[in-house]
């Protein structure tokens, strides 16, 4: 987790003359705040498009289109300004955004994105997560009950992020650690995310998958012109992203559109989960300072205390009278 340097402001200017849906793709122009007159994508030695180095995604752009801006996708000036000071009042007050961890530790946005979307999602138009399935629902019942009655029955009954072996891929922004770090060679493209260092390897090379579960799921990759598109499938259930099956399928763009400025884009289908596909779409910037290691499970003592604090609890409820 960092904080931008001060004297480094990178502002992005969005020019949406509207957003034309086809299928699950998003028409729009965007310009880098450096400017692109005279840019060109830069390249590496074999000639792909560069998004090598660290992007940090932190936004204060809600994922979903609040209810007080249904049926508007970008804000007014005032309406930004407005609901900016009114978040980071929100940010600092434990009572109306609780968190366990201290405020300062914290790396939320402080800014919407530059073209004032009211939400990250841009498909459907209502720029909301379209509804679960009724299968979905049940599954969630069925998840909550297991937690009330038997949450603290063993490790393998907590939550992945609890026992540090994923917080999810791919990631959306969040509390903090809103970084990914990019490095290519000719055939692999590797994606590391700050958050628990997770590390997928995208290989390039046309290879077929594998029938075999990983945790981040299983990711191919293919340049679209000058977009680099991955498509991932293969999660397990228990690890699946944002409470979906396993028959997920993930589909991320990354489109650098300006010296400092990569334009993501994320679609999500399942039809076991939702209703409909959906998409997310959120810049990316980079920024010249480290990301460092987050080591999730050095002093990881919740877990622990938690199934401890379990037992204990069993042994007093057996003897008592």
């Amino acid at each position: 987790m960092f904080h931008r340097d001060a004297g480094v402001s990178i502002q992005i200017v969005s020019m949406f003359a509207g957003l034309f849906l086809m299928g699950t793709g998003v028409v729009r122009a965007q310009v880098d705040g450096h400017g692109t007159h005279g840019w060109s994508t830069p390249r590496t030695a074999w000639g792909a498009p560069d998004l090598q180095g660290i992007w940090d995604y932190r936004t204060m752009t809600p994922l979903e289109r609040p209810r007080e801006f249904a049926g508007k996708a970008v804000m007014s000036e005032e309406e930004a300004a407005e609901y900016t000071a009114r978040k980071l009042v929100e940010q600092a007050d434990y009572d109306l955004a609780p968190s366990v961890h201290a405020k300062w530790w914290l790396d939320y946005g402080k800014e919407l994105t530059d073209d004032h979307r009211t939400s990250l999602i841009v498909d459907p138009v209502d720029g909301r997560v379209p509804p679960l399935t009724e299968e979905a629902r049940l599954r969630g019942a069925a998840r909550a009950d297991r937690r009330r009655t038997n949450g603290a029955d063993g490790a393998d009954y907590r939550a992945l992020s609890e026992r540090c072996l994923s917080f999810g891929t791919p990631r959306l922004p969040g509390a903090y650690n809103n970084n990914y770090q990019i490095l290519q060679t000719q055939d692999q493209v590797v994606i590391v995310s700050e958050m628990v260092h997770d590390a997928r390897v995208v290989p390039l090379d046309g290879r077929p998958y594998s029938d075999i579960d990983q945790w981040h799921g299983e990711a191919r990759g293919y340049w679209e012109g000058d977009t680099l598109v991955v498509t991932s499938r293969n999660y397990p259930s228990l690890g699946a992203f944002r409470g979906s099956t396993e028959g997920v399928r993930i589909v991320e763009r990354f489109s650098r559109v300006g010296p400092a400025t990569i334009d993501y884009e994320l679609t999500v289908q399942d039809p076991a989960t939702w209703t409909a596909s959906w998409t997310v779409m959120f810049p990316m910037k980079k920024t010249d300072q480290p990301m460092f290691e987050y080591a999730c499970h050095e002093g990881n003592y919740g877990l622990e205390n938690i199934l401890r604090n379990a037992r204990i609890e069993e042994a007093e409820n057996r003897v008592a009278p």
